[in-house]
């Protein structure tokens, strides 16, 4: 017994020893001091210091890992981890964990997970019940694809802590991946009861109903979350979400906005929404409305990105100067205000405003490629050539640079110049998730079948992307296939690229812009754009203007009107941010049992109406005429939400086709002029 009772007095005198040996040193104390109260010169200056006194002091190599590390210096931060792990006494096994982390970040920002796992097993293995730890290193297991390491890691951060909610947020993030919907509205149902103020939560869970097609359970979780934090997983859930969830997102926002009427938020976020989904009018309505409770750089920021698309270019410049009154210094506007320039025909001005950019921050190499692009586009090959050439140095991997480049030596005559500017593009660009301009580049080489086939790879890795269809007309522009590319310049057209001034400027569709053919689409699609994007009232020659009030109630702030659909009385939410008009599900299966709707009344033809004569999700119906006050409007298409305690919406379908709304709050009415007869 006396040889163990020996070794453990050893080792409490050795941690005692140990204890005391953490430096206590002046410029130690002060540089540590500096770091804590971020005086990032100050910290670096002592902790230096120290080093000149202590070169193999492996603490003060740890903390300033740490600064390399917050200023993005991750090569100064790599050598500093890897000598605060040498010199640091293996025992401290506090300070050991925090350089192994430290290096761990840095690989990871290195793209090198294998070291960055490394890093935290050795981490986990001196400090196995840090459950921070496992967590990261599960999170990068998650990204490496080993989901079932990654479970094991959770489990063991839930077995250590019954209690922390990490370990069940980590297990409801696997199984939304794995696409496991209802194993994963558990665990989060845990986590949610664990902690109901973690914003995490409430945005994977979305994501999990979103997959069962539960919109309403979908839209609460996103509030939730939002309320919380402005969280990027439900902001990219919000922002995404399509019909019929969409409709009800924004009905419920509409909510949110009516109770907390001082609040930016939420007309904020619905104006996100609207601008992801194209609806350019809607977007600056709510923008608007944002705005006016609280003026903000960024609300005139996304006006003017909406006028941008709308091609209303003046009214784009304007709202991108109100930003840049509120805050000069705003790069990213100043950058959007050299677009809107560009699209405007004046690119002078466009290059003039990326001079003044390019003083401020000269190592920026997406600025040097922009200039060089708005060079070439002005007949300035040399001044395209220079600028491109500092994009590369600065940022060598970027393939498009080189692509741009090479079209430019091309112009030039500068064959051999060009060839390689392209061959380096395609050996950047292997991996088929990341293609950007392969396919030009090849087109560049000459190799038009190996153009098309690297094209195809790009459509097919995202259908739904308009841009990919218009690159498509351009690469057949530039092999001269008009007829290919009118047809993929159609389509991208249809499906919403709408950048008319760019289509005259861009010399990728040179070869198509003089004929007729393309004149006429352009003509046509541009007064279909116009007609789209019309701010909501619909005008007609009136025989005599109609005036009539439609009382309404209010509850927090929400305005409920009475209706007649085909005869039946019903109560509305009277909102101007909704779509189109939308009943509950429960609505509308008694309208169709009662004689209220009838199968004809249903658009389409798939898994509307079942063996019951119940509606299913998801259809949208006819409406044969709605009342509204003394107004009777005919032939109103609507929307059926799967949830039964949806509001009734009356939204920009009725609304667009009551002509002016004026609501007056005092005498609780809606009075409308319209110079329609049922429309």
């Amino acid at each position: 017994m006396r040889p163990k009772l020996l070794i453990i007095v050893l080792l409490l005198i050795n941690i005692t020893t140990y204890a005391q040996k953490r430096p206590e040193s002046y410029n130690y104390l002060r540089g540590v001091e500096a770091v804590q109260n971020e005086n990032i010169s100050e910290a670096l200056d002592y902790l230096n210091r120290e080093l000149t006194e202590n070169p193999k002091n492996g603490y003060a190599f740890s903390w300033i890992a740490k600064v390399r590390f917050d200023m993005k210096e991750y090569g100064m931060a790599l050598t500093a981890a890897d000598k605060a792990l040498k010199y640091l006494p293996k025992k401290d096994t506090e300070y050991m964990v925090f350089g192994l982390t430290t290096r761990a970040k840095v690989y990871l920002i290195l793209k090198d997970t294998i070291k960055t796992v490394e890093d935290y097993s050795t981490a986990i293995h001196i400090a196995p019940k840090n459950t921070f730890l496992l967590y990261d290193r599960a999170q990068i297991y998650v990204e490496q694809k080993k989901y079932d390491l990654a479970d094991a890691d959770y489990r063991k951060i839930i077995a250590l802590e019954p209690g922390n909610v990490l370990g069940y947020l980590g297990l409801g993030q696997i199984a939304n991946i794995q696409k496991r919907w209802d194993n994963a509205v558990k665990h989060l149902d845990y986590a949610v009861r664990l902690n109901s103020g973690n914003s995490s939560s409430y945005a994977l869970r979305a994501e999990a109903y979103m997959g069962l097609e539960k919109w309403d359970q979908v839209a609460d979780d996103i509030i939730s979350a939002i309320t919380l934090a402005w969280d990027q997983k439900a902001l990219s859930l919000a922002t995404t979400i399509k019909e019929p969830g969409l409709t009800i997102l924004l009905s419920k926002l509409k909510v949110q906005a009516a109770k907390s009427p001082n609040s930016p938020m939420w007309p904020y976020l619905s104006g996100l929404i609207y601008e992801e989904n194209k609806q350019y009018q809607k977007a600056i309505q709510s923008y608007t409305e944002a705005i006016d409770i609280d003026v903000s750089p960024i609300g005139y920021q996304n006006i003017a990105l909406c006028y941008l698309e709308l091609n209303q270019f003046d009214q784009a410049l304007d709202n991108i100067n109100k930003s840049l009154n509120l805050d000069s210094t705003d790069f990213y506007s100043r950058m959007y205000r050299a677009n809107i320039y560009y699209e405007m025909g004046k690119a002078e001005l466009s290059i003039a405003e990326w001079d003044q950019l390019l003083k401020e921050e000269p190592d920026y190499a997406w600025g040097w490629y922009r200039r060089g692009w708005y060079k070439e586009l002005n007949g300035d090959h040399e001044g395209a050539v220079e600028d491109l050439s500092m994009s590369i140095v600065l940022d060598p991997l970027y393939a498009y640079t080189y692509c741009t480049r090479g079209d430019v030596y091309f112009k030039q005559g500068k064959l051999d110049l060009a060839e390689a500017d392209y061959k380096k593009a395609i050996e950047l660009e292997i991996n088929q998730d990341e293609y950007d301009c392969r396919y030009l580049a090849y087109q560049g080489l000459g190799q038009n079948d190996k153009a098309i086939e690297e094209l195809n790879v790009a459509i097919s890795r995202d259908s739904t992307d308009a841009g990919n269809y218009y690159d498509a007309a351009c690469l057949y522009s530039r092999m001269q296939d008009k007829a290919n590319a009118l047809k993929f310049l159609e389509k991208a057209l249809e499906m919403g690229y709408h950048r008319f001034a760019h289509f005259e400027r861009d010399s990728y569709l040179d070869f198509i812009r003089d004929s007729e053919e393309y004149k006429q689409l352009i003509e046509r699609h541009m007064a279909l754009h116009k007609q789209d994007n019309q701010p909501g009232v619909v005008t007609k020659e009136p025989a005599e203007l109609k005036v009539g009030e439609v009382p309404f109630t209010k509850e927090s702030g929400v305005c409920t009107v009475k209706c007649q659909i085909n005869g039946l009385p019903l109560h509305f939410v009277f909102d101007t941010g909704a779509c189109d008009v939308s009943i509950s599900l429960v609505e509308a299966n008694f309208m169709m049992k009662n004689g209220y709707l009838s199968s004809s009344d249903v658009i389409g033809s798939q898994r509307f109406v079942d063996a019951n004569g119940d509606i299913s999700v998801g259809t949208v119906i006819n409406l044969k005429s709605v009342d509204f006050g003394d107004f009777n409007l005919k032939n109103v298409r609507a929307s059926v939400v799967r949830n039964q305690k949806a509001p009734l919406l009356l939204g920009q379908t009725v609304l667009s086709r009551l002509g002016r709304i004026e609501i007056d709050n005092h005498d609780q009415v809606l009075r409308i002029s319209n110079s329609g007869d049922g429309r």
